[in-house]
């Protein structure tokens, strides 16, 4: 059964690395003594060691032992054993090229279908929709594919921002960009915010968080969904 956390960022305005869902963590990684992480994405151009550093503080907090993903000589043979896999955000296109260059598109698909806990946060949770089409990303480097992990029935815009009124910017808003890709695309895309995250357990799928989610289906106004409302399409 599928169990998986999908977070719009990794940290919060005021906040550190993780802090603001590292309650949520503990009891999600309660029964986990070590995380397989995944460094690929690399936000900033930082290195595979000093993103897996990042990572490590963070998780100290509730006593949870980190792993880099590049530091395996089999990636593959390392998410088939892995007792929870977190992905990191950073670069979705880089991200999505090391993974399918890596061999571990397949493997960590598998492995959330065996009941392996999943945390993604950014980069990380854009891989589990079905594409990765609805990133905020520069395409800084062209993967084989914008097919993606596939575990959710829909496509994930995290760090999701409302159109700002009082701003004299006159570029397209995000909601301006996801209505694009349905021009072209049906796929619904769920626009979260800083600081929500959805909660998979099996086929169930629940917002969580303090804020609300947008909804944008082909065809359809953007809409609003509160948290812990239950998402189905």
């Amino acid at each position: 059964m599928k169990r998986m956390i999908i977070a719009s960022t990794s940290t919060v305005h005021g906040g550190t690395y993780l802090s603001y869902i590292l309650p949520e963590l503990e009891k999600f990684f309660a029964e986990v003594k070590t995380i397989l992480f995944v460094p690929y994405a690399r936000p900033g151009g930082i290195s595979h060691d000093d993103y897996t550093g990042i990572a490590s503080k963070g998780f100290a907090a509730i006593g949870k032992e980190v792993v880099g993903l590049h530091t395996f000589e089999s990636p593959e043979k390392a998410v088939k054993s892995a007792e929870a896999i977190f992905v990191g955000g950073g670069n979705t296109f880089l991200l999505v090229t090391q993974l399918y260059k890596n061999k571990v598109m397949e493997a960590i698909r598998e492995a959330v279908y065996n009941g392996v806990p999943y945390l993604g946060s950014s980069a990380g949770s854009n891989i589990t929709g079905l594409t990765m089409q609805t990133t905020n990303d520069m395409p800084i480097i062209y993967p084989p594919s914008f097919k993606t992990l596939g575990l959710v029935p829909f496509n994930i815009n995290p760090h999701y921002i409302d159109a700002d009124k009082q701003s004299k910017h006159m570029g397209e808003t995000r909601e301006t960009r996801i209505k694009e890709f349905h021009k072209i695309n049906t796929l619904p895309v769920i626009g979260l915010r800083e600081g929500s995250w959805l909660e998979v357990i099996g086929e169930e799928i629940t917002l969580k968080g303090t804020l609300s989610a947008r909804i944008f289906e082909q065809g359809r106004e953007g809409y609003e969904v509160e948290t812990e409302t239950s998402i189905k399409f």
